[in-house]
């Protein structure tokens, strides 16, 4: 009776150690994977200051298109 007690312990052990170990490997590999998401995103990421250039850019085209409307619809 004890020798089957400690088979099934034994068993029961193994058994809840692969499926920890198998968790554990998922979570490696999860975290690897991760870790290359947040590579590509830096590698891609827009420094604040470029942004602020290309944004001022727009902004001033967008002044002088509006001049110009204005012009055309107040002398019009």
């Amino acid at each position: 009776m004890i020798e089957a007690s400690v088979a099934v312990a034994i068993a029961v052990a193994t058994g809840v150690g692969a499926v920890i170990n198998r968790h554990n490997q998922r979570l490696v590999d999860l975290d690897t994977r991760l870790d290359g998401i947040e590579l590509r995103v830096a590698e891609k990421y827009v420094q604040r200051q470029e942004l602020a250039s290309a944004l001022e850019k727009i902004e001033a085209h967008m002044v002088r298109i509006e001049s110009k409307l204005d012009k055309l619809t107040f002398n019009g």
